[in-house]
């Protein structure tokens, strides 16, 4: 290779890299600035709840449909409008002075940051051709995405702590700028001669199971889970989930070809992706919650503490990849969400002491972060691998977009738990008080806003018993997933014979 290309290629993997960072900042980054966000854009429970959960739908519904149309249209092309659109949507996010703006700015850049992710894959493919120079490219790629998703709390918080909030969303500006440039001067272009039309009502009808369900969840309590309109939208939820696997049956080329279901390496690593994303991702929705209204610590606090849960994940893959050539992913992967749950268990008793503080969280917050690390990596080896070479991207759609989904439905579950907890403390504490004046308390602590009607002792104890039940939620749920996991693999001796997968 010339050196002119090995300069180009370098350059390129630099603007890839960088776009990663920012798709893993933006997730982590985040969360720690929420109850800022409710306090100066005077936003409820459920609006922080949507500024998460708006990014990681809007990335669900972009995700398989940005790789068809990078195939057809080309990669470059695609990866440089989303990369345009990404930067554009976080200087409305950065701009935005009411808490609805921010969710419609929050959208428009997870439509932006799922189909950069989506090039980033297929873009390094096509630069790095040979297979020593593709897997370092890879390597330094998952590293790079790895660092912004584990050092993105403690990156929020310093900019708050520096600055104003709206740099967490302001500097990817900058950095959009940059990697625009890198890109434009190195990236090639590439496309897919073959690629197929776009399944747009498969993408359309799992977006809008995917949204009904969600919004059923997050408003189900102030409309009534029993109500008309809350009826309506899980039926219309329903509905669309029924028409999406039909759009899948018909499709000459689905989004989800749902016979890899059949194997099951891939089933028991796709309950895998599901476990993690059931836990330990949507549970750092709430930890920032917890660490500064309920043990009063600053946004830099916060994010120091939150290092406890994230930097693990970076430092145990290795030992995982180890692992499972050793024993398999059969036992690696379930293995890997046991240790997330038995995390959740200790941090549910750290949290719930009566001098509780981040050291008393920390074993646990340490030992879901080394679950994470260990389920992780094998989860997507074995899901691109247990599929013939051809549907490899096929396959890590499918585990991308289970991810995505159980994220986005258990933000909502996890704030429905924790708002409940919060509000039976307090009925025990308060039984005279009119349901109405109890829900709207309740919120006020699940959002970590202060409580003027109440003391701050009583205002912690709910907030720490419904905190207490998203962690056993958390954790139980993880460790049913690790068993169904478990028994869904196939054991050495009763290897699943080969499914055909229809390569229409």
């Amino acid at each position: 290779m010339s050196s002119l290309s090995s300069r180009k290629n370098l350059v390129a993997l630099f603007a890839i890299t960088l776009a990663s960072l920012m798709f893993g900042l933006e997730i982590s980054s985040v969360p720690v600035i929420l109850p800022i966000l409710e306090k100066l854009l005077h936003a409820g429970f459920k609006d922080m709840q949507w500024v998460m959960n708006a990014y990681t739908i809007a990335c669900t519904t972009v995700l398989m449909a940005a790789g068809t149309l990078a195939d057809r249209y080309g990669r470059k092309r695609v990866f440089l409008g989303s990369l345009c659109l990404f930067g554009a949507t976080s200087l409305l996010c950065g701009l935005a002075q009411r808490a609805d703006v921010l969710i419609v700015g929050r959208f428009l850049q997870g439509l932006g940051g799922g189909a950069m992710l989506i090039c980033q894959i297929a873009i390094l493919s096509q630069q790095f051709r040979e297979s020593r120079e593709r897997a370092r490219a890879f390597a330094l790629w998952g590293i790079v995405f790895g660092v912004g998703l584990g050092f993105g709390p403690i990156v929020g918080g310093t900019i708050v702590a520096l600055s104003d909030w709206r740099w967490v969303f302001l500097v990817h500006v900058l950095l959009t700028a940059l990697t625009l440039t890198l890109a434009l001067l190195s990236v090639e272009e590439s496309r897919d001669a073959h690629a197929g039309r776009l399944d747009v009502f498969g993408i359309l009808f799992l977006s809008l199971a995917v949204f009904g369900v969600t919004y059923f969840i997050t408003q189900g309590p102030e409309l009534g889970f029993a109500s008309a309109k809350a009826l309506g939208i899980l039926a219309l939820a329903g509905l669309s989930f029924i028409a999406f696997l039909w759009a899948e049956r018909v499709h000459p080329r689905p989004m989800f070809d749902f016979a890899v279901f059949g194997i099951r390496d891939f089933s028991g690593a796709i309950l895998g992706s599901v476990g993690m994303n059931f836990s330990f991702w949507p549970c750092m929705i709430y930890l920032p919650i917890f660490f500064q209204s309920g043990l009063g610590y600053d946004a830099v606090q916060a994010g120091l503490a939150l290092l406890a849960y994230t930097l693990p994940t970076l430092a145990t893959p290795p030992l995982a990849e180890r692992l499972v050539l050793r024993f398999g992913p059969r036992v690696v992967i379930p293995a890997g969400m046991g240790v997330i749950g038995l995390g959740f268990m200790l941090m549910y008793r750290g949290s719930s002491v009566a001098d509780a503080s981040w050291l008393s969280m920390l074993p646990g917050a340490l030992l879901a972060g080394i679950g994470l690390g260990l389920t992780n990596t094998p989860v997507t080896n074995t899901t691109t691998a247990a599929v013939p070479a051809e549907r490899a991207g096929m396959a890590s759609g499918i585990d991308m977009s289970a991810r995505l989904i159980t994220l986005a439905v258990n933000i909502a579950l996890m704030g429905f738990v924790l708002l409940q907890g919060v509000l039976a403390q307090l009925r025990a504490v308060s039984p005279t008080l009119p349901e109405t004046t109890l829900r709207g308390t309740a919120a006020a602590i699940a959002a970590g806003q202060p409580v003027a009607s109440l003391s701050p002792a009583l205002a912690h104890a709910a907030l720490a018993h419904g905190f207490g039940l998203v962690l056993l939620y958390g954790g139980i749920g993880v460790w049913l997933l690790a068993g169904l996991s478990y028994a869904v693999f196939p054991s050495a001796k009763t290897k699943s014979s080969p499914v055909c997968v229809d390569q229409a």
